[in-house]
């Protein structure tokens, strides 16, 4: 298929997305690509059919050649899966990302003292703009975070927020990822891929760069050392090779120059927390941990843990090493708390949200349960302790007896489960086969990273994730979903 044919045929695939989808990431109600965009589009129409084909393989080849893997948990035969990748980028012009990076940062610092707050004082519980049995009641609420002090008052160093882009066009929050958020190495990889594929692009369209991530991770990291030393020892704690998001571990070590280590490579002594190498004991001062609450510490947590270190949690309390994120962050990812999250940058920062956040009802409230449970095929119901978008259930997709099953588990737990009305996803066009007929639409969504040390850092741009399934609003690579490269443009 030659450029003619194919530019022919893109204002089918135009046509077809403003029919049903109003908010089109690549372009206008009209048809005609955003500004931003013009420039891709026109370096797809150029492209050879085949070429344009031939450009998801390349992609595909070079993910096995670096080994970008990803394990699914319950997968039976325990194989890694290369992350679907495709190769049409998301652009976001540097106006719209000034305003989404403004809006992290402050919703970051809010997240952050409402942490701070609760293992102290609590006075956000006092006040009663939060209330006390919710967070108490929590699952991801740890007794033991509460007193602990940590350097410049930072619980959350790493942030996840997802974002999603509604019919309006206007940025949403989803949700919140603060507990061990992951995607960043994918964001990184894709763009080493895209440079090879498209330089030239890059290079035009001053596409602001992403390889400074593990630089401002680690001095994010460094900057917490409760040791006061221009030198800190800073280590990755993981679970180990089975983790899905274990080669992200392996990647992040390796990018900022520290150890990648598990718990039996830990050991405390003296209220200190040390790493056994072949030269004996070496003191840590900051802990980059990817591993569960549940699981640091068999002293406090699970005694049936071998993923954590004995003792961590009176090393944390005496002030002797950072872990990072937090003990206890875990409860900003409770999707039941993400509903007061505008109230608590009202309270702690005294300032309206710059991004709102998708309308969230919680079910523990017997007049709203009702009105959701009459109108069930309306919303999407969502346990407020899940992730990766398991036991979500999309109203208007599920089959009767779905409903009828999730209906019987919102009474049986109310306080267990979320409902948030249908968001029509923006959608971009993605390469789903070998040529430039299978160019088509599918929902994206946005998971940007923001770090928090002395100062906050917020990658350009972040993980594009894309449902590959057509139709499909759930876009967790857990759940077939895959990503784009996100270009944000200089100016």
């Amino acid at each position: 298929m030659d450029a003619q044919r194919l530019s022919n045929q893109m204002p089918e695939l135009k046509a077809s997305v403003v029919a049903d989808l109003p908010m089109n990431e690549m372009f206008e109600l009209d048809g005609h690509p955003r500004p931003e965009c013009a420039r891709v589009v026109n370096y797809l129409l150029s492209m050879d059919a085949r070429r344009l084909g031939d450009l998801g393989e390349r992609a595909h080849e070079m993910f096995l050649r670096m080994g970008v893997t990803f394990n699914v948990y319950g997968n039976e035969d325990g194989s890694e899966r290369i992350f679907p990748f495709d190769p049409v980028p998301r652009i976001i012009p540097a106006n719209v990302w000034a305003r989404i990076e403004a809006g992290l940062i402050q919703r970051v610092r809010a997240l952050n003292a409402f942490m701070a707050d609760i293992y102290g004082e609590g006075a956000i519980l006092k006040d009663n703009v939060v209330p006390r049995d919710l967070i108490i009641g929590s699952p991801q609420f740890r007794h033991a975070a509460v007193g602990i002090k940590l350097p410049h008052n930072t619980f959350v160093t790493v942030a996840g927020i997802d974002l999603v882009r509604g019919a309006d066009g206007r940025f949403m929050v989803l949700e919140d990822n603060v507990r061990t958020p992951s995607g960043v190495s994918y964001v990184i990889q894709n763009r080493v891929i895209m440079t090879r594929l498209m330089p030239e692009l890059i290079r035009a369209l001053k596409v602001r760069s992403v390889e400074q991530y593990p630089a401002d991770l680690l001095a994010s990291l460094r900057e917490l050392s409760p040791s006061g030393s221009s030198d800190p020892t800073v280590v990755v704690l993981t679970p180990g090779p089975f983790n899905s998001a274990f080669f992200e571990h392996v990647f992040l070590s390796q990018q900022m120059g520290v150890d990648l280590v598990e718990g039996r490579d830990l050991v405390c002594v003296d209220h200190k927390l040390f790493m056994k190498t072949v030269y004996g004991l070496r003191q840590i001062d900051v802990v980059y941990r990817r591993v569960d609450d549940d699981f640091l510490d068999p002293v406090v947590f699970r005694p049936d843990s071998l993923l954590g270190v004995s003792g961590l949690t009176g090393v944390l309390r005496a002030g002797k090493v950072v872990v990072a994120n937090a003990l206890g962050t875990g409860i900003a990812d409770d999707k039941a708390v993400f509903a007061y999250t505008p109230r608590m940058i009202e309270y702690y920062l005294n300032e309206e949200p710059i991004i709102p956040i998708v309308e969230t009802h919680l079910l523990r409230d017997p007049e709203v349960r009702e009105h959701v449970l009459r109108n069930l095929d309306r919303y999407v119901v969502k346990p407020t302790g899940a992730s990766g978008g398991y036991g979500v259930v999309i109203g208007p997709k599920a089959s009767a007896q779905e409903l009828d099953e999730t209906r019987a588990r919102i009474e049986r737990d109310p306080a267990a489960f979320i409902a948030q009305p249908v968001i029509q996803l923006s959608v971009h066009p993605t390469l789903t086969g070998s040529d430039a007929s299978n160019l088509v639409p599918r929902h994206v969504d946005l998971r940007p990273f923001v770090l928090l040390g002395a100062k906050p850092r917020v990658l350009p741009g972040g993980l594009t994730r894309v449902a590959l399934r057509e139709g499909s609003l759930i876009v967790n690579s857990s759940q077939g979903g895959g990503s784009k490269d996100t270009w944000v443009l200089e100016n």
